[in-house]
């Protein structure tokens, strides 16, 4: 599936996107305030591609200008959460290349996931997580309708080798519709 905004198109992520991947996630700013380290290189890129990126409701961001990939939003179906939600919920995760950041880029991103998630997939509720340091993340949740639901317990996270807290937010279906 593809999704259209104004400014972008949201489609499935290719491996010939490795390089525009690479390219923004790379920067020490992307990755571990998602949870995630910094790409070592085109190469890993390519696999995160293949075995993460290229799966139902996972979207490259693009430009609708060049269509290339600056960034990544998607839908984790409830039992592929980072936490508990329920059985006709889904977690959104996104994040945006630097150069791309304060462009409200990714709220447009997330309102268009939203309204697919609702209208098309007919899902109950949307669930984000954000780590406490990243009010960038926060900032774009409230843009969108997401409120603040709960603090998690600080949980040590592997891949960065980090401990962090992170807060989760939600929308439903009925504000959603409200807010229309």
């Amino acid at each position: 599936m593809i999704l259209y905004t104004d400014r972008l198109v949201l489609r499935p992520w290719q491996e010939t996107d490795a390089e525009n991947l690479y390219l923004y996630a790379k920067d020490p700013q992307i990755g571990p305030i998602a949870g995630w380290p910094p790409h070592q290189s085109v190469k890993q890129s390519a696999e995160i591609i293949r075995t993460i990126f290229m799966r139902d409701e996972v979207y490259a961001v693009t430009l609708k200008e060049d269509n290339l990939a600056i960034g990544l939003i998607g839908l984790s179906m409830s039992q592929d959460s980072n936490f508990p939600i329920g059985a006709n919920d889904a977690e959104v995760s996104y994040w945006i290349g630097v150069p791309h950041w304060g462009k409200g880029l990714i709220p447009e991103a997330i309102c268009e996931i939203i309204r697919h998630g609702f209208k098309n997939l007919k899902l109950d509720n949307l669930w984000c997580g954000y780590f406490q340091e990243n009010q960038q993340s926060k900032i774009a949740q409230e843009k969108c309708g997401f409120k603040y639901y709960i603090t998690l317990e600080p949980q040590f996270i592997e891949l960065i080798d980090e401990t962090k807290t992170q807060n989760i937010s939600r929308i439903t279906y009925s504000e959603w519709l409200n807010s229309k």
